[in-house]
């Protein structure tokens, strides 16, 4: 079983989270001025980084939280997890 820290309800099994894809992308400053090619660019494409990679997760099954965590794509271990906003 995978344990993943939850910054704050410590160490969890894997099956209380959900992953809510990469972190880091940001929603157009101005959407209506968006062609559906961009749109289609903003919802769909992600850079499917191999190896380390930043990525949104949830506390679903306690805290309910959303936090970010730095996992490698390979191995899937988790370097590091941390609160929205704090990445350093």
């Amino acid at each position: 079983m995978l344990l993943i820290r939850c910054p704050w309800c410590g160490d969890r099994a894997e099956s209380e989270f959900s992953c809510g894809g990469e972190a880091g992308i940001s929603r157009p400053l101005e959407p209506n001025a968006l062609n559906d090619a961009d749109w289609s660019d903003y919802l769909f494409n992600r850079t499917n980084t191999r190896g380390a990679h930043k990525e949104l997760w949830n506390h679903a099954a306690g805290c309910r939280r959303w936090f970010e965590a730095e996992r490698d794509t390979v191995s899937y271990v988790i370097k590091r997890t941390y609160k929205l906003g704090q990445a350093n």
